[in-house]
């Protein structure tokens, strides 16, 4: 990590703090879903166990993969940093893959208005997948 500049450094801390923000939202909401509580999505859609069983699949995945991976990798990051950009890899491929999903599944059957709060929920985690995609290209060398 010493070889990153302070730039480098600056977003790389923006993007894990990001990351962990996004997954402790994704936690907390998948084990309401899980609970078997509907909640309501920005387009007017709502993921509910009783409607729709995908769901319990989706929140058991998050809760008990994704969502401990994307903590456990930032704090891989500080202990050991090549296995944390490694894992953050793999979870970025995630954040990227399933906010790609549900953006295109929420503009091919809600038709939603697209509105700030839309952006954050939907696309926000894929963009935030990209740019960690696009930093370690960025600093290849310097992080592997």
């Amino acid at each position: 990590m010493q070889s990153l500049s302070q730039f480098a450094q600056i977003t790389l801390y923006i993007l894990l703090a990001l990351i962990g923000l996004i997954a402790l939202i994704v936690l907390g909401w998948q084990i309401q879903v899980l609970r078997g509580k509907e909640m309501k999505n920005t387009d007017g859609s709502a993921d509910s166990l009783h409607e729709h069983k995908i769901f319990y699949g989706i929140a058991v995945a998050d809760i008990f993969l994704a969502c401990p991976l994307s903590l456990i990798g930032i704090l891989l990051v500080f202990i050991s940093p090549r296995l944390g950009y490694y894992l953050l890899a793999w979870v970025s491929f995630w954040f990227v893959w399933a906010n790609t999903m549900t953006t295109a599944t929420s503009l091919r059957f809600e038709k939603p208005k697209i509105t700030l709060s839309w952006l954050i929920v939907f696309p926000f985690g894929a963009l935030v997948g990209l740019a960690y995609f696009i930093w370690t290209l960025v600093h290849f060398d310097a992080i592997y």
